[in-house]
């Protein structure tokens, strides 16, 4: 009942995104926010495609990279996600009796899955701004590394994103306040099933000129199970095909001065389907322009 009642609200206001730095605000003509960040998770157990969670050897992905957005125009932005290192690991497979390496360990580094994008202000004044981004999945990630083709770092499908986003501004006491909503549909090729996105999240500053900033995000994916290809190879893996999650993430952003900045988050899965099961950590400097 949550989750149909979150899908209505966020198809009927449309939506924003928790790659953007701005939600449905777009950058303004000569401004842009910059950001080089750590991405990991490191995980012992996934969820099975069931919705249970079962154990699995211990697998890491790490991704250091920078995300961008740049005012092009005062409605229109650029936008481009770049991981470009990434790691991707298991540890051995042990014998529970012998203690016998039954699996060695392996790990590949490579680029990750790059974004390109573009988000168009279609209301940028009043109460709530409405945006529309075009989001292109550019596969310069690994599909299949290792000597088993089951280590990956991308996967190996070229992806389009169509998203809309909703955000308004607002006072909470003596505190500045924001609140956005998104919603899209990513159109995915080579076999895998189209996904819907969805998500909201809500921001409040508190200190001196607001310097630090707490955001809640709920963030989800839902498979449409329209592809041909089978849930994967590595059903523990971030990037097998018909992947289903509804995840809390929490973020922390303190504005050093008027430029740099820091941030620090988290993000849990409440329920999943065929993904890790265990949180996934980001920090990151930013730099607004």
């Amino acid at each position: 009942m949550i989750f149909r009642t979150l899908i209505l609200l966020l198809f009927f206001s449309f939506g924003t995104t928790s790659l953007q730095a701005g939600g449905g605000w777009p950058q303004p003509q000569g401004h842009g926010y910059f950001k080089l960040f750590q991405w990991w998770v490191i995980a012992d157990q996934h969820f099975t495609d069931l919705g249970g969670i079962d154990p699995n050897v211990t697998n890491g992905i790490f991704n250091t990279g920078f995300y961008g957005e740049y005012g092009i125009t005062n409605r229109l932005t650029g936008i481009v996600y770049l991981p470009f290192f990434s790691r991707a690991y298991f540890n051995n497979t042990v014998s529970g009796t012998t203690g016998e390496v039954l699996i060695p360990g392996e790990a590949i580094n490579s680029f990750g899955d790059t974004d390109i994008g573009l988000q168009y202000g279609l209301i940028t004044k009043g109460p709530v701004v409405w945006s529309a981004t075009l989001r292109l999945g550019i596969p310069l990630g690994n599909s299949a590394g290792g000597s088993e083709g089951n280590l990956q770092t991308g996967d190996g499908e070229f992806n389009q994103l169509l998203r809309f986003d909703a955000s308004t501004s607002f006072r909470l006491g003596k505190l500045n306040s924001y609140a956005s909503v998104y919603g899209g549909y990513n159109n995915r090729t080579r076999g895998f099933s189209d996904e819907l996105h969805f998500g909201a999240e809500v921001g409040v500053s508190f200190l001196k000129d607001h310097r630090l900033t707490t955001i809640f995000r709920l963030i989800g994916t839902r498979s449409m199970k329209n592809g041909s290809l089978n849930d994967g190879i590595n059903n523990t893996s971030i990037f097998a095909n018909n992947s289903e999650f509804i995840s809390l993430s929490p973020e922390l952003a303190y504005q050093l001065d008027d430029h740099w900045g820091v941030s620090a988050s988290f993000a849990s899965a409440i329920s999943g389907k065929i993904i890790f099961a265990n949180p996934s950590y980001s920090v990151g400097v930013f730099y607004r322009w």
